[in-house]
């Protein structure tokens, strides 16, 4: 009510709110992930003249997966106060009701579209050991979650919540395998998914998590092994292999000084046997 400006993702969609609300028409600005490059600089404009701005997105937080990004940081960066006002997240939401521990959670939010970052953020998000929270649009859902599984988190519990707080909010859980499964039917049915998802992964249960983690000490200490065995090779002395290569591959000293000794013994038997022949 009291703002000047209103920088507006959908003009139509905040002028249905603004009568709703019974707010008198403000001067609006579009301003939208598509057409930053001209919005920004005006509302900056705008702002360094004195105005006041809100910013609204259609849904969900601005600068969070929605437009708001850009222009906080140019704000900022003219030393333009910026403002929070608490409202919907998605994200936040989700988890609420989600009932996962969720101290700590991982925000992806969309997917990339192109094939070789999806791979690497779904292999990413697969291996992540707290929660992970998506979101997706409905004709990337199945292949969302098909990736995930494809990726090794099919028996990861997840929550599907689509079109939260609207009229059809719906909440689906199971594991991401099940839920390929629920979705595949739902489309087959319906002929293709609707709404807005937010997916959230529950984290690692603790023993898998501990089975992971020592999997991936053993490959450390065999990298670790390795190297030690180049460099040992290329003259280089014990106590300075073991400290670069424990730092460097996250392996502790004693651990690696261990296996430097071990092959120094190795070698000095080798040649042994070598001169007896």
């Amino acid at each position: 009510r009291q703002v000047d400006v209103i920088a507006s993702e959908d003009t139509r969609v905040t002028g249905a709110l603004l009568r709703a609300l019974g707010v008198e028409r403000k001067q609006m600005v579009s301003h939208h992930d598509h057409n930053l490059g001209t919005s920004v600089p005006k509302l900056v404009k705008l702002l360094e003249g004195g105005a006041s701005v809100a910013v609204v997105s259609d849904a969900g937080t601005p600068g969070i997966s929605d437009p708001g990004l850009a222009l906080a940081a140019a704000c900022s960066a003219q030393g333009i106060p910026l403002v929070p006002v608490p409202g919907p997240c998605a994200a936040v939401a989700a988890l609420s009701v989600a009932g996962v521990a969720a101290s700590e959670f991982v925000f992806a939010g969309f997917l990339p579209r192109a094939n070789k970052a999806r791979r690497l953020k779904v292999a990413e998000v697969a291996e992540e050991h707290r929660a992970v929270v998506l979101y997706e649009a409905p004709h990337r859902m199945l292949d969302t979650l098909g990736d995930l599984c494809a990726a090794g988190a099919a028996e990861r519990p997840v929550v599907c919540a689509r079109e939260i707080t609207k009229l059809y909010e719906e909440f689906h859980r199971g594991t991401i395998g099940s839920a390929r499964s629920w979705y595949a039917d739902v489309a087959a049915r319906d002929g293709q998914l609707r709404g807005e998802f937010t997916v959230v992964i529950g984290p690692l249960d603790p023993e898998t998590l501990k089975q992971r983690q020592g999997e991936a000490q053993e490959v450390a200490e065999s990298a670790a092994a390795a190297e030690v065995r180049v460099r040992l090779a290329a003259g280089g002395a014990l106590s300075r292999v073991t400290k670069d290569v424990a730092a460097e591959f996250g392996v502790s000293k004693s651990k690696v000084y261990a296996e430097a000794l071990r092959q120094k013994q190795e070698e000095k038997e080798a040649r042994g046997r070598g001169s007896s022949r």
